[in-house]
């Protein structure tokens, strides 16, 4: 009995080690992989958001040029590209030339900085304290960054790297869309890879459910987020461009922003109202058309984002708003789809587990993809 006794004491403290020792060996693998992947994680992130969001669109594409992927991805890539790429070049450029030349000249010849147009006092929001330091500036520069060194190295600072910042993100997305290019032409390998994946998980059809759950989370924020923001700048935008509002464009670009973080439009067309109606200088019939436009398009996301955020996902609009908002509070833009995804998914685990334990049937349905439905059958879905 006592060698019975030992001899299971030892087998037992060489399998505990074993144990120990691969569990050491998997968490250090686990631990190693997981440094390797982090300074990629964004791109690659960005890059599955891409594909799985316009992949619709590239499929549809793709039987409309004889059933050619490579040839669809490839405009894809390249209108994504020049979209991206002709503005901010046609940005950057011209205010990188002109600030390097004024330097220059300022240096080398100089010249002073000029005093402001009286009409900058006009501008919403910013126009009067702009004017006031503009023209302290003009008049004795060198006082007034005496006067304002703190300040003057902070905005530096803040300019530095919020260049950096902007030339990283347009590089990342390139980079991005680039990979999901070829996501999207090996669509349906990367469908099976995700599917099999979310069936290990969680098992079943349900891990089927639940991949189909995502996709149609991250499209559905993709329209309504992004897509609602994108439209009402527009809206916005022209609307600027018709009242000849100075800077219509970098108003246009903080309606986007505002759209973007969930914040109401009516922060920026309560000023331009403001401006429209004491400073634009125009008869009352136009002004009062102008003024029905501007609240018009500035309640339109009132009216697209019921239409949008959810459509195709069987999880309460609220929930994917809130995963969406939580999200980017704690990731940044990338937060947007991460957090409606897992709170989405999370959502419907809880009602799963529910369901289980109150004996009811499981409350997972047929989570069908929206752009599938509408073409009769389901598409493959790229993850």
């Amino acid at each position: 009995m006592g060698d019975l006794y030992e001899e299971l004491r030892v087998r037992l403290s060489h399998d505990l080690m074993q144990v120990a020792l691969r569990a050491l060996l998997l968490i250090l693998m686990l631990w190693i992989c997981l440094k390797l992947f982090l300074p990629f994680a964004p791109l690659l992130v960005w890059s599955l958001i891409l594909a799985v969001t316009l992949y619709p669109v590239q499929q549809k594409l793709a039987r409309q040029l004889g059933n050619s992927p490579r040839l669809s991805a490839s405009i894809i890539a390249i209108l994504g590209l020049l979209l991206l790429g002709v503005p901010s070049i046609m940005l950057g450029v011209p205010l990188i030339e002109q600030l390097i030349s004024s330097l220059i000249d300022w240096r080398n010849e100089g010249r002073s900085i000029p005093a402001p147009d009286a009409s900058v006092k006009d501008w919403p929001l910013i126009g009067s304290a702009l004017y006031e330091a503009w023209l302290a500036i003009s008049d004795n520069l060198q006082g007034y960054l005496r006067s304002h060194a703190d300040e003057v190295r902070a905005a530096l600072s803040r300019v530095v790297s919020g260049t950096g910042g902007v030339i990283t993100t347009v590089l990342t997305f390139a980079g991005a869309l680039v990979i999901a290019v070829v996501i999207m032409v090996y669509g349906e390998q990367s469908s099976h890879g995700a599917r099999r994946i979310a069936v290990t998980l969680v098992g079943g059809e349900r891990g089927d459910n639940l991949q189909r759950l995502a996709v149609a989370t991250i499209r559905s924020v993709a329209a309504g987020v992004i897509g609602v923001a994108f439209v009402q700048a527009m809206l916005l935008g022209f609307g600027f461009l018709w009242a000849e509002l100075p800077g219509a464009g970098v108003w246009a670009l903080v309606a986007l922003v505002l759209g973007i973080i969930q914040l109401p439009a009516i922060l920026i067309v309560l000023p331009v109202l403001g401006w429209l109606w004491g400073f634009h200088g125009g008869d009352v019939v136009s002004t009062t058309m102008m003024t029905v436009y501007f609240v018009v398009a500035g309640l339109s996301d009132n009216i697209m984002k019921p239409l949008l955020l959810g459509r195709g996902v069987e999880v309460p609009m609220p929930v994917v708003l809130l995963g969406a908002l939580g999200g980017m509070i704690w990731m940044g833009l990338i937060g947007l789809f991460l957090g409606s995804v897992i709170l989405s998914v999370g959502y419907q685990l809880f009602w799963a587990w529910v369901a289980q334990e109150s004996g009811l049937s499981d409350p997972f349905g047929d989570i069908t993809d929206a752009d599938s439905s509408s073409d009769g059958s389901r598409q493959t879905q790229a993850q």
